[in-house]
Order: C-alpha cells, then structure tokens, then sequence
C-alpha cells in the first residue's frame, strides 16, 4: 500500500491550487503530523491544553489571551457568542434565542460572504451599512465609518470586519468609531497570512478579537484556527466552547483561560460545542504556529517561489498560451503562475483546462478563480517535491503540446 488512501478507495490529488477546506488543507510538515502523533497516546485535561496554548497564542499575536478553535469558522462563532453574552452563564444557556440581549452586529455590505453564516448562527441580527459603488462599476465609494456610526445603538453587541488587502473603510477608522460606542470590532482574518506580521497587526490596530485559519498556510491541521482578542472575551468563548460536564465544586479551570470567581455558576453545555477541537488539533496547531514563525517570510517566499518556477520550466512553450510567473513579494506575499490562454487557438476554454486537470490520474487540482478572463492559475502552498513538474508536464498534454 503506497498511501493510507488506498486503504479507503480514495485517491490523493496533486493540490496546485491552495489549501481550501474543499481540498483538505495544506500538507503538515513532519514535526508538526509527529506532535500530533504523540499527543493522540495521552489524555490531559483539555482546559490546562488550552491554557497553555493561550500563552502561546497571546505570545504570537500581541493579544491578551488566545484560544484554538476547530477552524476560523468556529473562531467566528465563538467570537460573536463572546460578544452577545460576555460572561453571563444564563445568556449563554439560550443562545440562539437572543430576545433582551445585545443582539445586533454592524457589517459593510462589501465585506458579506457566506462564512458569515457563522456569525448569523449565534442568533443576532445583522445589520449592513454602506453600498459598494466600486465594485458595481457605478462609482468609486464603499462604506464609510459615518455610517457604523449611525448603525450602532444600546442592542449593537459587535461589529464585524472582513480584513483584505482591498477592504475599505480601513480597520482604524471602524475601531474608532465603535470604541466610542463601547462596542467591540470582531476581524475575520482567516486568510491574511503571510505576512506573519498579520498575526500581530490587527490587534495593534485595535481588533478586539481575530481569527485565522489554522489549516491554511499556517500549515498546521486542516480543523484548526486561532481565536486571540480581549481576555474577557476570550474567556467567554471558552465557556461556550469547552464541555462543562463537571460539578461545579469539582470543576477548577486554570485562571489563566477562566476566572471562576467571575461566575454565578457554569453554564451548560454552550452553543460551540459541536465546534470540538481535540488534542492532537491543539499541539499541532501550536507546534505549526512554531514553525511558521521560525521560517520567516523571506525564506518561505523562495520555498514556494521554487515551486513556482519548476513548474514554468516544465510548462515551457507552447502555442496559444502566455506562461507567467507572478513573484514580486511587495505586490504579492504568495508567487502565483497564470497561464492565459488563447482559448480560439488552443481550442479549449480555461475553464475545460481546469477541468481535464482535475479529472486526470492523478487528479491535479488548479484554481479556476480568473477562468472567465481565459486564465488558469496555480499556486505553491501544497506542492510537494517533484509534483510542481507533473503539472507543468499534464498541462503541456492538456493544451495539447505533447
């Protein structure tokens, strides 16, 4: 048996797209599937786990405490909990019914996706502000902190931020003005690293609470994220998270992740405990958080930019299509090959190329994101040795230049 795979009829793909969840994530590196081997053969107490790993987190990112959740989807949830019931055990035991509680949360409309899902589930109301003339084409504006402003009352219990690199109103502006209504900002980061300077720069900004993905290019596993903000707010999360099945005057939660003496009593099992993370999550997200600290940007930027360039030297020539290699790091922190295809010459529409990749042995996985603009893209974060090659080589059959 050359995989685990075979055992179960499943085939392993070559991932040149990215690490999505729809793809299983990025590929771990060998120390951090080894921590996770080791910590499957003990049992602790999962609250002294995610003590400790709030040191660690706080440590990375400059926050007051931190927590690990079973991705930054479940960070999301548990952040909007921690704002909606701070830290009243009996508004935690109603969530989602949220009747006579701050129960509003502040958005742009640029900034919807459907991971808000998560943030909705909690039970709140979500209130959008502003319209996005510059992506409809009918101007130039988006939302604008006067307009949080005026969406902020008594019942707003957070405001939610999407951060990109296009995200406008910049995220100062909005801490600002939902400070001075005592409301806190929630920033969904999942996706904003590299640079690792990320990992601290929300909080500088003013963010109460940030989540990343774990499983992304943390490279740590796939169900895993990080939650860091306030430490009130972060102790809110835990209590909504952890299993509480415990009698009280046993129960002894490290003060470090919670306060005891905070509380009128524990409240029941919250509405993040089918957010589970295990122990194997927790060590190997902080042994990955480890590593990617420890590499660096500069090195991690020609690791992947190796990748990049194997897989145009395998692509090579061919009729009807532009190979390039997209590598500067001040406009990108990721390299990135485009091939843009002229789709009357070759025949075939990008997207047709995607799909024939796909549908190979072994199925080869490219992003289809600019396939409408005739372009196939591909990227580094999950290629292995040698694998950069076999795309460059499928795609060469593809387009028919074999």
């Amino acid at each position: 048996m050359s995989n685990i795979y075979e055992r179960f009829g499943v085939c392993p793909i070559i991932n040149a797209s990215g690490p999505s969840t729809r793809l299983s994530g990025a590929i771990m590196a060998p120390e951090v599937a080894a921590a996770m081997a080791a910590a499957s053969q003990q049992c602790v107490d999962i609250a002294e786990l995610q003590a400790a790993a709030c040191v660690q987190i706080a440590r990375h990112t400059g926050a007051e405490a931190g927590y690990v959740t079973s991705g930054a989807a479940a960070g999301l949830l548990l952040a909007t909990a921690a704002c909606v019931t701070g830290l009243d055990p009996s508004k935690m035991n109603r969530l989602p019914d949220t009747k006579g509680m701050k129960n509003r949360v502040v958005m742009a409309r640029s900034h919807r996706n459907f991971y808000d899902h998560a943030v909705r589930s909690v039970g709140i109301e979500l209130v959008e502000v502003g319209i996005a003339d510059r992506y409809s084409g009918a101007g130039v504006r988006d939302a604008e902190p006067w307009e949080y402003t005026a969406a902020i009352d008594d019942n707003t219990a957070a405001v939610f931020y999407v951060a990109y690199a296009h995200t406008q109103p910049d995220l100062v502006a909005v801490v600002e003005v939902a400070h001075a209504a005592g409301v806190p900002v929630i920033v969904d980061a999942a996706g904003q690293l590299p640079p690792a300077s990320n990992l601290k720069r929300f909080i500088a900004e003013g963010a109460d609470l940030v989540c990343f993905s774990g499983g992304k290019t943390i490279a740590g596993p796939q169900a895993s994220g990080i939650l860091a903000g306030r430490r009130h707010l972060i102790e809110a999360a835990a209590l909504q998270h952890l299993d509480l099945d415990i009698l009280w005057e046993q129960w002894s939660p490290p003060a470090g992740l919670i306060n005891k003496s905070n509380l009128p009593g524990a409240p029941h099992h919250g509405i993040g405990r089918p957010c589970k993370v295990g122990k194997e999550e927790i060590v190997g997200l902080l042994t990955a958080l480890e590593l990617f600290v420890a590499e660096g940007d500069a090195a991690r930027f020609a690791r992947w930019l190796a990748h990049m360039e194997a897989l145009v030297k395998a692509t090579g020539s061919i009729d009807g299509a532009v190979v390039e290699l997209r590598h500067d790091p001040k406009r990108a922190a990721i390299p990135a090959v485009h091939v843009h295809l002229d789709e009357d010459v070759i025949g075939k529409s990008a997207l047709d190329v995607v799909r024939e990749l796909q549908d190979g042995s072994p199925g080869i996985a490219a992003n289809p994101t600019y396939h409408r603009d005739g372009v196939v893209a591909f990227g580094p974060l999950c290629l292995k040795k040698g694998e950069a090659e076999l795309v460059g080589q499928r795609l060469r059959q593809v387009l028919n230049a074999v």
